[in-house]
């Protein structure tokens, strides 16, 4: 069984639980409580989530071991305003038993065909200041950083 696919609409009971433990997960980092009410998936999972399946500009890869569902990614094109697409990753998150066996980098594989198919001149993914994890996990799947977002906590 391949350790990623896309996703398809009977998973959707399994996205919705791994969707509710990132947002759980993130919560709780430094800049995870503002990123929880901007930048976090909107409830109701089950609807948001399912709107991205079946679009030509939108994909959720699911990563699997031994063919249960473990972890997810989601992506979404963007067209700049130059006329170029960017890919940009909303979600991306392995149970925590799961990582480090190559599950993440299965669906960061896909996202990236997904965008080269696409035609996309790159792909956006964040990562909360300090979540070392993220940030080496996206750099061993050819990321760098091209922004830094400042915040003033008032």
């Amino acid at each position: 069984m391949e350790p990623a696919r896309a996703a398809n609409p009977t998973d959707l009971p399994v996205l919705v639980e791994l969707a509710r433990a990132l947002r759980a997960e993130m919560t709780g980092q430094r800049g995870g409580a503002l990123w929880a009410t901007r930048e976090a998936r909107p409830e109701p999972h089950e609807d948001t989530l399912a709107s991205l399946l079946g679009r030509d500009d939108a994909s959720i890869i699911v990563g699997t071991i031994d063919g249960t569902i473990v972890g997810y990614g989601t992506i979404e094109i963007e067209t700049l305003r130059d006329g170029s697409r960017l890919g940009v990753v909303g979600d991306l998150f392995v149970e925590r038993e799961a990582r480090a066996v190559g599950v993440g980098e299965s669906i960061a594989d896909l996202i990236i065909k997904f965008c080269a198919g696409a035609h996309c001149v790159g792909i956006d993914a964040y990562a909360l200041p300090g979540a070392r994890d993220a940030k080496n996990f996206f750099e061993r799947s050819g990321f760098t950083a091209r922004a830094l977002v400042m915040h003033h906590k008032l």
